[in-house]
């Protein structure tokens, strides 16, 4: 007699595997995208929400560890403020972002839509925080526009409160 149960089983694994095929893919293609971001950007930021500012910002993109990982360095007003490092970790497209704010907020890809040229990362932990009421980014979203625009934007929080910050960037 068949056990319906094993057979269940065996359906919910092979009709899972196309998805997991997928978020491999993903993060290694996001991550290929990412890449290709090397150089120099300029662009405009706003920060809306709790904080409201505006400015501009310089970006640069480097790769390092053989290009296991892009660097993305932020100035403004010709200082460096802020670090990001995208790497893979396995199949996960992740993120550490060394803030402003003195903290490490480590991220993960959540939404990889490389068509529309959408990359999204959620909070996993961080580092160097007393509590997560300390001013961190709990979120990145990234728009490749097309190879010479995207925006950037840092999803913030601070006491329970929001704010976004916007950089809408140019290849120099």
């Amino acid at each position: 007699m068949i056990d319906q149960r094993a057979i269940a089983a065996f359906l919910c694994a092979v009709l899972s595997l196309p998805a997991v095929v997928t978020a491999q893919d993903d993060g290694a293609s996001a991550f290929g995208r990412l890449k290709s971001l090397s150089g120099e950007w300029h662009g405009d930021y706003e920060w809306t929400g709790a904080r409201t500012d505006r400015g501009s910002m310089n970006i640069s993109y480097t790769l390092t560890g053989y290009g296991s990982a892009l660097i993305e360095n932020i100035s403004s007003e010709g200082t460096l403020s802020m670090t990001s490092v995208y790497h893979l970790d396995g199949n996960d497209l992740r993120m550490t972002h060394f803030c402003g704010a003195k903290n490490q907020p480590r991220l993960k890809a959540k939404r990889v839509d490389l068509a529309h040229g959408v990359i999204d990362f959620d909070f996993v932990d961080i580092t160097n925080a007393p509590s997560l009421d300390a001013p961190h980014v709990h979120g990145v979203e990234i728009r490749l526009i097309d190879a010479t625009h995207m925006t950037l934007t840092f999803l913030f929080q601070s006491g329970g409160r929001e704010s976004r910050e916007r950089i809408a960037l140019e290849r120099l």
